[in-house]
């Protein structure tokens, strides 16, 4: 179609955006299998979670165990993660985060 381009990427947040709005807390294990099952349905760009104050977004305390636990991105995929402020930034490179 005219005017369309020949190609989009979907850029998934739910693994951040979405688990960090649940009322309990969901378990390491199943936001891996989470990721991991997005990506096996083809996308190649996934949000994996953010460096934000587990204070405030406890949900999100573990992003440094998932990163290790998810391991390296695979090959023409995108793992980014959300560093809102310097400190969220130096906990993202401490756990290795590019």
């Amino acid at each position: 179609m005219p005017g369309l381009p020949a190609r989009v990427t979907v850029y998934e947040v739910g693994p951040r955006d979405g688990l960090q709005n649940e009322q309990s807390l969901v378990p390491l294990e199943v936001k891996a299998e989470f990721v991991q099952r997005l990506l096996a349905a083809g996308l190649t760009a996934v949000e994996t979670t953010s460096f934000v104050s587990p204070q405030w977004v406890p949900q999100l305390a573990d992003a440094a165990d998932l990163l290790a636990l998810l391991g390296p991105e695979p090959e023409g995929v995108r793992m980014p993660v959300l560093v809102p402020n310097d400190k969220g930034l130096n906990r993202a490179l401490d756990a290795g985060v590019k």
